[in-house]
């Protein structure tokens, strides 16, 4: 397993590879990924659950037990239930995000995979998407997980995101690029 020595450099990232390790001991990367993947687009959609975790003022008891029924409702797995229990007893809740961005960064590193953040002025079809994970796959080396948005103020084009990258092909950049061009 190849670890990032920044991630695992931060608070985040030590619980995200301790969960990692437990994880790889108990045979389930993959489901407790899945777990966490559903937990931060809980957090990113419910307004309430995001101010749940960042509240300090919320007890750990009530705290454990809030997040205990989110992960019941969400039907998360028994290692990740455990693992946001640590969590709010130790008052880190508001670090979750965070530790799902490090554990998938660290479960992708373990896959040979990687992560490109693509925004298309309009929503990609299924042979689209194929056809960009091939071609940046093969730039990369590696495998390539496609995490799409649309954003129509682009206009036209892309623009692709892989760690500390960017590819900017947009017909709003280029209109930008353009216009200060003619500004002489």
């Amino acid at each position: 397993m190849d670890n990032s020595a920044g991630i695992t450099a931060s608070l985040q990232g030590r619980y995200a590879s301790a969960l990692f390790e437990l994880a790889q001991d108990n045979g389930c990367i993959g489901w407790v990924e899945a777990d966490l993947d559903n937990l931060g687009q809980a957090i990113a959609e419910s307004d309430d659950l995001a101010a749940l975790i960042r509240n300090p003022q919320i007890s750990r008891e009530d705290a454990a037990k809030a997040i205990e029924a989110v992960a019941a409702v969400l039907g998360l797995g028994d290692l990740t239930k455990k693992f946001l229990g640590v969590l709010a007893a130790g008052r880190r809740l508001s670090a979750l995000p965070d530790i799902i961005s490090a554990y998938s960064a660290i479960a992708q590193a373990a896959r040979g995979e990687t992560t490109a953040f693509v925004t298309s002025a309009h929503a990609l079809n299924d042979e689209q998407l194929a056809a960009l994970s091939a071609k940046l796959a093969a730039r990369e080396g590696k495998a390539i997980k496609l995490k799409t948005s649309v954003d129509p103020d682009l206009l036209g084009g892309l623009v692709v995101r892989i760690g500390s990258k960017q590819i900017d092909s947009s017909i709003r950049t280029r209109l930008h690029s353009l216009a200060q061009k003619m500004k002489g």
